[in-house]
């Protein structure tokens, strides 16, 4: 059984037990709140280096997150290439097979 905090299930875990991803962020969340980093370890039973790998990982996390770019002008003329080359695929393909369609008989030269 998991000792409860004020905080809610954030105290040590049982044996055989694994911490969700749930329970990482709200002890990160402490961290990042400013609460101090030996006196969490202490509460929730993990070592210090443990608690500053998840902070770091979090941060990590949250800059990917705000790097990721809506609407970017790149990324957009992109899909309008990508569209604009598969439309003339298209179109080569269907004049591909009008053209094979007007020769029956395939593209062979006569031998004289």
């Amino acid at each position: 059984m998991t000792k409860q905090t004020k905080r809610g299930k954030e105290g040590p875990l049982g044996p055989k037990q694994r911490w969700s991803s749930r329970r990482k962020r709200e002890v990160v969340f402490r961290l990042l709140r400013g609460e101090p980093l030996d006196a969490v370890s202490r509460e929730v039973g993990v070592e210090v280096y443990r608690l500053e790998q998840w902070r770091e990982k979090a941060l990590l996390g949250i800059d990917e997150a705000l790097k990721d770019r809506t609407g970017d002008p790149l990324q957009t003329e992109l899909d309008a290439a990508m569209r604009h080359i598969g439309e003339l695929s298209m179109e080569n393909e269907l004049m591909r097979r009008e053209r094979a369609l007007r020769r029956p008989f395939g593209s062979k030269r006569r031998s004289k």
